[in-house]
């Protein structure tokens, strides 16, 4: 990898050999080894049988997550809040879980979409739940930095399966309780049916 990035640098018109970039390529290894370092990421490790049989069948949340990732079409990065919220039926998980477990799909090659509906799937599939929901609400350096550089703008986008797909008044539920209309500027009222949308300041 870092000869790549030596001759990525030579490309870009850089002397790879100078002073201030002689430790580059081995810094920049670094740190895209970790900022993917979920790809050798195990998901039953990461929650490492947090999972707990509990009487309890309303409505858990766990929103505000940060998260970092990297666009997989300009290798630039996108971050935000996730906002994730699932009913029980027979089983919990440990909440440390969840943050770890939206980490662990952040530090790919993503997009949003398929990140959005990554962290709502695994989490279906381990517990089962009556209905699990996870909105995203991003800034992509792709649209901030270049191509239409527009900074104020921001991406949404929601996966909403079981009772949050099929209960309006549920979804509506976990939208009010997170509080994304009011915080978040310009979100359209499509959040809430579950499409993604992007609002512009």
């Amino acid at each position: 990898m870092q000869e790549l990035i030596r001759r990525l640098l030579a490309e870009m018109g850089e002397d790879p050999a100078r002073e201030g970039l002689l430790d580059t390529p081995g810094r920049v290894e670094k740190a895209y080894r970790f900022l993917t370092s979920g790809y050798g990421a195990d998901i039953d490790q990461v929650l490492n049988n947090a999972l707990f049989a509990v009487d309890y069948s309303e409505m858990v949340i766990v929103k505000d997550v940060d998260f970092y990732s990297l666009c997989e079409h300009h290798l630039l990065p996108f971050f935000g809040k996730c906002h994730v919220a699932y009913i029980p039926s027979t089983r919990v998980i440990g909440l440390s879980k969840i943050p770890r477990l939206v980490e662990v799909f952040a530090r790919r090659l993503q997009v949003q979409e398929r990140l959005t509906n990554q962290i709502a799937e695994t989490i279906n599939a381990k517990i089962s739940p009556v209905g699990v929901a996870v909105v995203m609400e991003a800034t992509h350096l792709c649209m901030s930095m270049r191509g239409v550089q527009k900074q104020n703008s921001f991406a949404v986008t929601s996966a909403m399966l079981g009772a949050f797909r099929n209960n309006a008044r549920t979804r509506i539920e976990f939208l009010e309780l997170i509080k994304l209309r009011s915080t978040v500027p310009g979100v359209r009222e499509s959040v809430s049916s579950g499409l993604a949308c992007v609002g512009d300041d």
